[in-house]
C-alpha cells in the first residue's frame, strides 16, 4: 500500500499532485521540504522515488511529534487511536462533542505541561481532533492553544491503521526537524529536490486566520522566502514552490510576479476545500513556482 497524509491539513497537495508531477525531476537523490504540512508531496516522492536522503521540516512542532511518533512508535499510537475510535463511535452527538471538548482540554493541558512521555498521546489527541474537528482545521489562538471547534461528522476514520503503518515504513530513514524553514539549508546542494509550500499569502483579511502556528507569514517573511530561494537556486537545486495567486483578486497586484521574476511561474486551477463558507469553494488560481520549465 502507497502511504497517504495521515491528516487533514489546509492547503493540502493531493488535488494538485498530477501538476507537480509534470514537474518533478526525473531522478530523486535527496529531497527537502521545509514547509512539510501534511505531506502529500513528501508521500508521493517517497512511494514513486527512492531518495537517498530526505528532510522534512515544520515550524508546527506538534505536526513533526505526529511523524515521529509515526515513525518510531506506530504500535503504541495505533493502539491509543483505535481506544479514541471505539469509545467515539459508541456516543450519540451530543456525548461526542462533549468527549471532544475534553480531549481537545487534554490536548492542550499536555501542551501546556510538557513531557517526554506523553509524546505518543499527544500525536494520537492531534490526529483524533483533526478527524473530529471542523473541517480538519489546525488552528491555534495567540496563546498557542488548539481552539477549532466541533464538527459533528457521522462516521469518521480516527484509526486509520493501514495507512498509519504504511507511512510509518515510508518515514524509516526520514530526518525531521522542527523550526524556521532556514534550518533545512544545510542540507540543500546541486543534487536536492526542494518543495517549498509555505502558509499562503492572504488573498482577503478574512482569510489570514488559516496559520498553521501562532505565528504569522506576512508581506515581509514572503520575500524573505524568496531571497531563500534565490539563494538555494544559486546552489544549483531543483525547486518547485507553492502559493496563493494574487490575481484571483486584484489583477494589477504582481506581488510574485515580481518577487520571482527569474524564476517559471504558472498559474493552475485548484480547488478551496475548505471554508467556512460553502459557496466559496470553488475553483481559484494557484501559483507553481519552478526553476525549470515543465518537460
Amino acid at each position: 500500500m502507497f502511504a497517504k497524509p495521515f491528516v487533514k491539513w489546509v492547503g493540502g497537495k493531493t488535488q494538485l499532485l498530477p501538476e507537480l508531477r509534470l514537474r518533478y525531476p526525473k531522478i530523486v537523490k535527496k529531497y527537502c521540504e521545509p514547509f512539510v504540512g501534511g505531506g502529500a508531496v513528501l508521500f508521493d516522492i517517497l512511494n514513486h522515488f527512492n531518495p537517498e536522503e530526505v528532510l522534512i521540516n515544520d515550524i508546527n512542532s506538534e505536526l513533526i511529534n505526529c511523524y515521529q511518533q509515526i515513525k518510531i512508535n506506530i504500535e503504541n499510537l495505533i493502539k491509543i487511536l483505535k481506544s479514541f475510535q471505539s469509545e467515539y463511535l459508541t456516543y450519540t452527538i451530543d456525548k461526542r462533542k462533549t468527549y471532544y471538548l475534553k480531549q481537545r482540554h487534554n490536548y492542550n493541558d499536555l501542551n501546556n505541561n510538557f513531557s517526554k512521555k506523553y509524546l505518543v498521546l499527544k500525536a494520537a489527541l492531534f490526529i483524533f481532533l483533526n478527524k473530529t474537528c471542523f473541517n480538519g482545521l489546525y488552528r491555534v489562538n495567540s496563546k498557542g492553544l488548539f481552539n477549532v471547534p466541533f464538527n459533528n461528522a457521522v462516521n469518521p476514520t480516527i484509526c486509520d491503521e493501514e495507512n498509519l503503518i504504511a507511512c510509518s515504513k515510508a518515514l524509516k530513514n526520514v530526518e525531521l526537524k522542527v523550526g524556521d524553514y532556514k534550518q533545512c539549508s544545510s542540507f540543500i546542494d546541486e543534487n536536492t529536490f526542494l518543495y517549498l509550500d509555505p502558509p499562503y499569502r492572504p488573498l482577503t483579511i478574512s482569510s489570514s486566520f488559516t496559520s498553521y502556528s501562532k505565528d504569522g507569514f506576512d508581506d515581509a517573511k514572503q520575500i524573505e522566502l524568496g531571497k531563500f530561494i534565490i539563494n538555494m537556486n544559486n546552489r544549483g537545486a531543483f525547486i518547485i514552490a507553492s502559493n496563493s495567486d494574487p490575481k484571483n483578486i486584484d489583477e494589477t497586484d504582481n506581488f510574485f510576479d515580481d518577487l520571482y521574476k527569474s524564476f517559471k511561474i504558472s498559474r493552475i486551477n485548484a480547488l478551496r476545500m475548505i471554508n467556512s463558507n460553502s459557496k466559496k469553494r470553488g475553483a481559484i488560481s494557484e501559483l507553481l513556482i519552478s526553476n525549470t520549465s515543465v518537460m
